[in-house]
């Protein structure tokens, strides 16, 4: 790992280090970056030699003022005149800056021209845009969509967009890769998951990795990942990432909870008509050359009991279609909810498995759901009914499915997810992924489709924008509305009229002490504003700081750096 790369989030390390007599190399730690063999940890991983470099020569105090003047010029996209640092002509006027002759020592995350004619502070230091001033909800969701009048927000950034290096795995949507793309980060895409040993090496010096379902972010592949700050799961769900593991080393999850929830709906609702009609049935026939022309066993829905289980985004959006085709709906969950229409609550499981007539479920896995439909719960609905699984693989014990389907108890049936599922398209739904597919495969009205609920264009557009901009906010600002895995803080923006302010993110273990610490050494500083919250041991904490020097800011991070329970700092201006 270069030290250009590895210095994105951990701010003056290879500085500090050589200030402190490191002995040449750094330790790397899981939280995604290098941390010196003296530096106190809170967590553990598999070291990584790096050499040190010389630190670079600050700019004198009494240049601190012109310095952040010239990187507000920068910022603001204003040529600097070598004479005057006012506004000039032409590209060879930057050219000569790159190339002057009197330019220090510098590593290559830093580079600082001793003469104050410009500057290009690149990685030594995370630094970033503040979040943009306005916000939308994601599309197709019930928010409507506002504009604030706010101030300007300050688009500032030093660092070099196009060394933060990002992967997206499984055919992630382009309306993603655009807006990642549009921010200049390096993006590399690939159509399907990878192997566990190939996903290993092709994320150990990335700093955002964009998944889906397939690909599994354990511990072992995490601890690899040196330089990662965020995940985006490019779906609902987030059970193929170790969520503790990431907290606990700095790593962010981001995912969309809704926007493929109509999706998801419609396919339910389409595929109670299909095993109502017996189409599976119908359709494989006639491909086969058979005319079969029958009534028996086909139903209209109108008039039907629908039971949901699972009342959230999904199960909420079913009951309106179901509804709307004349069926009953009844739903089951635990926490009790408003019903929409004229739907019901019942209060037990049993209750709703007892009278329904299709049964769907929309829960997510959880070791109180896995097998939540077996053999004693197919036994008690009706017979003749339908089972539907949209949600999870583990939630239906398949074998006993095939057991109530082959006896005549379970009418028919309809599964898009499978506890364990193939990580690339082809011929692999066979008994080498499951022992029963063979079993499976072979029944009579079965719809079996491939884990597609959300598979439109509509959900995987919206899906894109979501987690896309959630990820280029969490890079460039700090904000971490929407993650999964931290507390949720945000700060307003920054505004052109700000100069000279800085915002620190700390990331650090949930103890007794910690804020007394932090707010001694930001204490010395003028703090516009500032909001910390916890979430299990991880705790994360964001401040605004005023009327900042280049001194103070390698003072802010030194000092932090060097808490105990520090797991990742960052310094975004």
């Amino acid at each position: 790992m270069s030290g250009k790369i590895r210095s994105l989030f951990q701010g003056f390390r290879s500085s500090l280090d050589g200030e402190r007599g490191a002995s040449g190399t750094f330790s790397g730690d899981g939280s995604g970056g290098p941390t010196t063999s003296t530096s106190a940890s809170t967590h553990d991983s598999s070291p990584a030699a790096i050499p040190t470099r010389a630190p670079p020569t600050p700019p004198d105090e009494k240049d601190n003022h012109h310095h952040l003047k010239t990187l507000q010029h920068l910022q603001q996209g204003i040529p600097i005149n070598p004479e005057n640092s006012s506004s000039s002509s032409d590209n060879n006027n930057h050219k000569n800056h790159e190339n002057h002759e009197n330019r220090e020592d510098m590593t290559d995350a830093q580079q600082i021209e001793v003469n104050g004619l410009a500057h290009s502070i690149s990685h030594t230091l995370s630094l970033s845009n503040s979040p943009s001033s306005t916000f939308h909800s994601p599309v197709g969701s019930y928010s409507s969509r506002t504009t604030f009048n706010r101030p300007s927000g300050k688009q500032l950034k030093p660092f070099n967009t196009q060394d933060i290096k990002i992967v997206l795995f499984e055919n992630v949507n382009i309306a993603a890769r655009e807006i990642l793309e549009s921010q200049g980060y390096q993006v590399e895409f690939h159509k399907s998951s990878l192997p566990e040993n190939q996903l290993i090496e092709k994320i150990r010096d990335v700093h955002v990795i964009g998944i889906r379902s397939k690909t599994k972010l354990s511990a072992k592949v995490l601890r690899e990942a040196k330089n990662l700050l965020v995940i985006g799961c490019f779906c609902i769900g987030t059970n193929q990432v170790d969520l503790e593991y990431a907290a606990k080393h700095g790593i962010s999850v981001f995912n969309s909870p809704f926007s493929n929830s109509r999706s998801v709906a419609e396919l339910v609702i389409s595929e109670i008509i299909a095993l109502a009609r017996q189409l599976g049935d119908r359709s494989t026939e006639m491909h086969n050359g058979t005319w079969n022309k029958v009534s028996a066993k086909c139903w209209e829905i109108r008039g039907k009991t629908l039971g949901i289980v699972g009342y959230g985004h999904i199960g909420s959006q079913l009951s309106v279609l179901g509804e709307a085709m004349g069926m009953r709906i009844l739903y089951y969950d635990v926490i009790p909810l408003m019903a929409l229409g004229t739907a019901k609550q019942v209060s037990t499981l049993k209750d709703l498995l007892e009278q329904a007539d299709f049964v769907t479920l929309h829960v997510p896995e959880l070791a109180e759901t896995k097998d939540m439909i077996g053999a004693e719960q197919l036994a008690r609905m009706k017979r003749g009914s339908y089972l539907i699984n949209a949600s999870r693989g583990s939630v239906v014990d398949i074998p006993a499915l095939i057991e109530s389907m082959r006896s005549g108890h379970t009418a028919g049936a309809a599964l898009d997810v499978y506890p364990s599922e193939p990580a690339a398209n082809g011929d692999y739904f066979n008994d080498t992924l499951n022992s029963w597919v063979n079993d499976l495969r072979s029944l009579k009205n079965l719809i079996l489709t491939p884990h597609i609920g959300g598979s439109t264009e509509e959900a995987q557009s919206a899906i894109g924008i979501e987690v896309g901009e959630a990820l280029v906010r969490y890079i460039n600002s700090g904000s971490t509305i929407g993650c999964v895995n931290m507390p949720e803080v945000s700060l307003r923006s920054l505004t052109l009229a700000e100069e000279n302010h800085v915002r620190v993110v700390f990331i650090h273990s949930n103890r007794p002490g910690v804020l007394r610490q932090v707010n001694s050494i930001l204490g010395d500083h003028n703090v516009d504003k500032q909001m910390s919250d916890s979430r299990g041991d991880v705790a994360y904490l964001m401040a605004d700081i005023s009327d900042v020097n280049v001194g103070d800011i390698r003072s802010l991070y030194e000092s932090l750096e060097a808490l105990s329970s520090k797991i990742m700092t960052r310094v975004l201006y």
